[in-house]
């Protein structure tokens, strides 16, 4: 009777993804957006980390933690979108149960080490403005190395937590994830065991992770703000606040997708608007960074020109 009825709960080795929509003239419209946004976030990201590890004077702190989001972001969008593409050209896509935690563990890894490098941005950001004159030494190669451990750490060790708890659901009911990939949330929902530690620990770990992170984040630009407002040269406080723009501005993009999924209460939006807003902080926003970066950025728009000479010389 047992062995039948865990027969019974481990029957389902893959799952179906929904996607996004079932039209196909959408579904042809969206292959060739979204394959575009992701070969440009290939290229511009790639590009990126090329040109910081070539161009001297990029050999920064901040320019060391920029090449590893851009790493970063070409990781976070890969775990979902050849994925999402190859849905838009199947009638039914399939995932299987080991593919899916596969999925799942990587978009965690990859989505929380985004989180905490962004912190870590701050925090050298805070360290350039308040303290200037000692931050050769604070933020020497050393403190950036173990700044970029722990991000890679806290990623993978959420990621554990997302991956042991999927593997201790069990399915035995529908199959059918109303998603365009593996989110955990969707998954609880199709498990016919007990969920109330596995939907409870991973809850815990990203959500220390954004709060933890978001503190470091807000306590840094507020002592920004105000060493910036006490500058008494007007010239001092542009030239401060150019240095933030761009990381100020996509903090912003990324917090704010990631509030309305996980902070909003679930009955104040649909799941078809979750999918959307999915869409953007892990398929868009790894694009729009480069572009953030560089465009808003004067010595990463001088280290271009600079290159770009070399290379007509």
């Amino acid at each position: 009777m047992y062995s039948l009825m865990h027969r019974n709960h481990t029957a389902e080795t893959e799952f179906i993804l929904l996607g996004l929509t079932n039209d196909p003239v959408l579904r042809f419209i969206l292959f060739i957006i979204i394959l575009f946004i992701y070969l440009m976030t290939i290229c511009g990201n790639l590009g990126t980390n090329l040109l910081i590890r070539i161009s001297s004077q990029l050999h920064h702190p901040m320019y060391f933690f920029l090449s590893h989001l851009a790493i970063v972001d070409v990781g976070y969008s890969s775990s979902v979108t050849p994925n999402m593409l190859a849905n838009f050209l199947v009638e039914r896509n399939t995932i299987s149960y080991p593919g899916c935690a596969i999925q799942l563990g990587s978009a965690v890894f990859f989505g929380s080490t985004e989180c905490l490098l962004l912190a870590a941005m701050a925090y050298d950001r805070f360290i350039a403005i308040c303290d200037p004159l000692l931050y050769s030494t604070k933020m020497s190669t050393r403190v950036s190395i173990q700044l970029l451990i722990m991000s890679y750490t806290g990623g993978f060790l959420n990621a554990c937590s997302f991956t042991i708890c999927f593997y201790s659901l069990h399915f035995c009911g529908p199959n059918r994830v109303n998603h365009f990939f593996c989110d955990f949330a969707p998954l609880v929902e199709l498990s016919c065991s007990d969920i109330s530690i596995p939907a409870v620990v991973p809850s815990f770990t990203s959500g220390s992770i954004i709060v933890i992170t978001v503190t470091v984040i807000a306590v840094s630009y507020l002592y920004i703000l105000i060493t910036i407002l006490r500058m008494h040269s007007t010239e001092g406080r542009h030239k401060a606040f150019s240095t933030c723009t761009s990381h100020l501005t996509a903090v912003t993009l990324f917090y704010g997708t990631i509030t309305f999924i996980y902070v909003m209460p679930k009955s104040s939006y649909s799941t078809d608007q979750n999918k959307v807003v999915s869409v953007f902080y892990m398929v868009v926003i790894p694009m729009l960074n480069p572009l953030i970066y560089s465009l808003r950025n004067n010595e990463i728009k001088g280290a271009l020109r600079e290159l770009g000479r070399k290379i007509l010389s």
